[in-house]
């Protein structure tokens, strides 16, 4: 009896020692993964902060919140068994569909740029009428989980692409532990941006002297850094959406842009040896952004001369 007993819990141990071993794999891929998709993250946190300008201080955490369950729900629920039936059995079918997520992010820039040139954006007064109502909540919300899909999308394929070569159960794991830390990240490091006016002001009241200038810094600054980040998230919608389009027709075979755009980067950071890989890196992104405005600009062309938008003045 005690000799099946000592046998049982030898058994046990290994298992237990089997599943350590896996749950360590997991996070070792898990982080490989993330790190391949760190570039869309940074361009996720500046994306976000612009859905929540304008909003009373109270809104903004609840409204981040609210992004940040449906930046979860769209990975998790969505993505990650879409990615992963398609991955099994039709994986010809994820670059296209990643290439319509990505012509619509160079839509909805080139529609930012189009407002801001063209003076079409809402009015202050109108759009300060409107934030306090829950139906303007709401559009922004569902705007910025829209946007966050075809980030999201992005993300989670590169960080399939990682670990293609793992069992599926192991893939689904490993895709579930990078959309938790991503999420968490993304959305914890933009709660902390919208809210550094608000720590400016805290400040500002106490009473140290050192703690009141930082205060005031911050109050003064936080403005034109999310100016800043808003325009950094035109811009990123642009030249993630550009790049995916570049890198579908790669993979499609229409690798002449692809081609001509890194030969581009690698002559300009030859030309520059010092900075060469920070000059290769902005050639690349620049000519992604380019490639984006263009075929953004051509859907916001297209969808402005639909009779029904005329006619709705839109």
């Amino acid at each position: 009896m005690s000799g099946g007993l000592v046998a049982l819990l030898d058994d046990v141990a290994a298992i237990a020692r089997l599943a350590a071993a896996s749950i360590d794999d997991i996070g070792a891929a898990a982080s490989k993964a993330g790190v391949k998709a760190i570039g869309v993250v940074v361009d996720d946190t500046a994306v976000t902060p612009r859905y929540v300008a304008g909003f009373s201080p109270e809104r903004e955490l609840p409204i981040i919140w609210r992004i940040a369950r449906g930046s979860l729900r769209n990975k998790v629920v969505f993505i990650l068994p879409a990615a992963l039936l398609l991955s099994q059995f039709l994986p010809w079918a994820l670059t296209p569909l990643l290439m319509v997520g990505g012509a619509y992010l160079c839509f909805e820039g080139a529609e930012k740029v189009y407002e801001a040139l063209s003076g079409h954006a809402p009015d202050q007064a109108q759009a300060s009428a409107e934030l306090n109502s829950a139906e303007h909540e709401q559009k922004m919300v569902s705007g910025a989980i829209r946007t966050d899909f075809i980030l999201s999308a992005e993300i989670m394929a590169i960080s399939l692409a990682e670990v293609a070569t793992q069992p599926i159960v192991s893939r689904a794991l490993i895709l579930v532990v990078v959309a938790l830390i991503i999420t968490a990240l993304v959305y914890g490091v933009v709660g902390v941006i919208v809210k550094m006016d608000d720590l400016g002001l805290r400040l500002a009241r106490s009473g140290s002297g050192a703690a009141r200038t930082l205060g005031r810094g911050l109050v003064r600054g936080m403005p034109v850094v999310m100016s800043v980040l808003a325009t950094v998230g035109t811009a990123a919608m642009l030249w993630v959406g550009g790049h995916i389009l570049i890198d579908g027709l790669d993979k499609l075979g229409v690798t002449a842009p692809a081609h001509l755009l890194h030969d581009w980067s690698v002559a300009a950071g030859h030309a520059l040896p010092a900075l060469e890989s920070v000059v290769e890196w902005l050639v690349e992104t620049l000519g992604s952004a380019v490639v984006g405005l263009v075929v953004g600009g051509l859907i916001v062309a297209f969808l402005h001369l639909l009779p029904g938008r005329r006619a709705a003045g839109h």
